[in-house]
């Protein structure tokens, strides 16, 4: 009998050696699947932040203009057109005066095609298409067509005067353009109306042609409070805006 129960003990401690060692093969699979679940959700943080930033980013992008207003013909003048000086005037926005100062030295080509362009009547009856409200504070203008593709017929590079540290102070007016093409600049242009910081792309980054001088806390109180048109944080601005004119010399 003893022998017997010997042997029986001995299948015990054999089974139950096999049901440890199956526990600690499910515990280890438990810590690799969780630290592989970890390393998913991290990866995924990362990329929905990236998305985001490079969704804000986008906002600023227009594409290659190919329209041209009523038929006109729009032709890139020369960045000695600029003069080397201080253009100022007014921009109004749903009869919200704005006074602006162009920087004709330090972006003298963006400052020679808007000079031309509001000569010609171009930005007259166009509207401000798109606002984002949340991380980049821009509200964009200047397309014939308001849906972000049209522009003068032509573009023009490269980069001028953008800021080093990628900041925006609140009034800053700088060109708009294509993600990564620094020689893609047309009509479109964007008005910082909180200060934003907006990242370089591969082309650098945003033209800073010009200041608003005056009138940003109406245009603030009057269309950007407003929100945008879907209640999102990057649309088309809730308040319709329209340059009604837009005057420099």
């Amino acid at each position: 009998m003893a022998q017997i129960k010997t042997k029986r003990e001995e299948r015990l401690q054999r089974e139950r050696l096999r049901g440890y060692q199956a526990r600690r093969t499910v515990h280890a699979e438990g810590v690799i699947r969780r630290r592989r679940d970890n390393i998913i959700w991290t990866v995924i943080g990362v990329l929905v932040v990236t998305l985001a930033t490079v969704g804000q980013v986008f906002f600023l992008n227009s594409s290659v203009p190919d329209a041209s207003q009523d038929n006109k013909t729009f032709t890139l003048p020369t960045a000695e057109t600029a003069e080397n000086r201080m253009w100022t005037g007014t921009l109004t926005i749903n009869d919200i005066p704005l006074g602006v100062s162009l920087d004709g030295t330090a972006a003298p080509q963006a400052v020679a095609s808007t000079v031309s362009l509001t000569n010609g009547g171009f930005y007259n009856n166009t509207s401000c298409h798109r606002l984002t409200t949340e991380g980049i504070f821009v509200l964009q203008c200047g397309d014939p067509k308001g849906d972000g593709t049209g522009g003068p017929g032509y573009t023009y590079g490269p980069v001028e005067n953008a800021p080093t540290d990628d900041v925006y102070a609140a009034g800053t007016i700088a060109m708009a353009r294509t993600s990564g093409d620094g020689s893609s600049m047309g009509s479109q242009f964007f008005i910082v109306y909180d200060e934003s910081t907006i990242p370089s792309d591969a082309a650098g980054g945003y033209t800073v042609l010009g200041t608003i001088t005056s009138g940003l806390d109406e245009l603030k109180e009057r269309v950007i409070s407003q929100g945008t048109a879907n209640g999102s944080t990057d649309g088309k601005p809730a308040s319709d805006a329209v340059i009604t004119s837009f005057e420099l010399k």
